[in-house]
């Protein structure tokens, strides 16, 4: 009997050895907390399709913020649910908009002990639920979108936003917030742009969480699920027009987007783990068939493992206070 020269087998033989020679690490640092705050309502409110997620409220997100900096979370992304929404978001930009109060109160809560990340986009704000102003045709018109999303990089950094973070995937759209921004003094706020957004089906627990009333489909401008090369062509535009960072939406069915995005740019990478993503988990494990918690952080290590030096994850908090146990 012959017996083999090489045992990989060797390095896996207790934790602390797997632990030593792991390749990819997870750390509170590396997450990015993703946190919902609707207007007018007097106590947290649950998300059916989010199990563990809620609706929060002013007072409420605070609390939720001061948790995740205590367990080290790198990031706060902030989402706003207005009570009233019209034709153009109006209320995106407003400075007593509900995502402008939300991101001051955290940004008053946490200081500069994680980084407070203002989502800029519309579809929150409109009746239609769509990501911009829509022209006569009923399809977005890009340019006048650009008008209304530097309006909002504005409001949200003259709130406190310590980075904004464009996600609706108008053609330009970096470059005329960076214009903005520096223009209303604001030189020193980054950009992370949602550079390479698909248009997914895993998005439909989150548009529930925001109240969106989307009519019809956001396929002419989120990238075709097919393509690669024309989500490098994004990615590789929005780094020429100024963004800091860039992200890659969906992650977990995306990993190889997100390592041909880290092999192509020279900034950080991001990757957001959606919505469906999270609920598709959560109800394996609801109904026995998964392992919750090697689940959750699989997925996520995955993620890391392709390339991605963040990831937005709705389990952000729950995953950095188990790693510092």
């Amino acid at each position: 009997m012959s017996f083999p020269a090489e045992r990989p087998r060797r390095l896996r033989r207790t934790s602390a050895l797997r632990g030593l020679v792991a390749e990819t690490r997870l750390h509170p640092a590396d997450l990015i907390q993703p946190l919902f705050v609707r207007e007018g309502i007097d106590e947290p409110r649950p998300i059916a399709c989010m199990p563990g997620q809620v609706q929060h409220t002013r007072d409420s997100v605070r609390k939720a913020a001061a948790a995740a900096v205590r367990a080290g979370v790198g990031g706060l992304l902030i989402f706003g649910i207005p009570e009233a929404k019209d034709a153009d978001g109006r209320g995106a930009w407003a400075p007593d908009g509900i995502t402008q109060l939300a991101i001051a109160d955290v940004a008053a809560e946490v200081g500069d002990a994680t980084v407070v990340i203002g989502d800029i986009n519309l579809d929150e704000y409109t009746r239609h639920g769509h990501v911009g102003i829509l022209g006569p045709d009923g399809d977005v018109d890009n340019d006048a979108t650009l008008q209304a999303y530097a309006r909002v990089a504005e409001a949200q950094a003259a709130a406190g936003a310590h980075v904004v973070a464009p996600s609706g995937m108008m053609d330009g759209q970096v470059g005329a917030i960076r214009r903005a921004l520096d223009a209303a003094g604001h030189e020193r706020v980054p950009i992370l742009a949602y550079a390479a957004k698909y248009d997914s089906a895993f998005y439909g627990p989150f548009r529930d969480a925001v109240e969106s009333r989307l009519v019809g489909t956001r396929s002419t401008h989120q990238q075709d699920p097919a393509n690669l090369r024309e989500s490098l062509r994004e990615v590789l535009l929005d780094v020429e027009e100024g963004a800091d960072m860039v992200m890659v939406k969906p992650a977990g069915l995306y990993l190889d987007v997100v390592r041909r995005v880290a092999d192509a740019v020279n900034v950080p990478v991001a990757a957001y783990q959606v919505s469906g993503e999270y609920a598709a988990i959560e109800a394996a494990v609801a109904n026995g068939w998964l392992a919750r918690e090697r689940a959750i952080l699989e997925s996520l290590t995955a993620i890391r493992r392709a390339g991605a030096g963040s990831v937005v994850t709705y389990w952000a908090t729950e995953v950095a206070e188990h790693l510092l146990r």
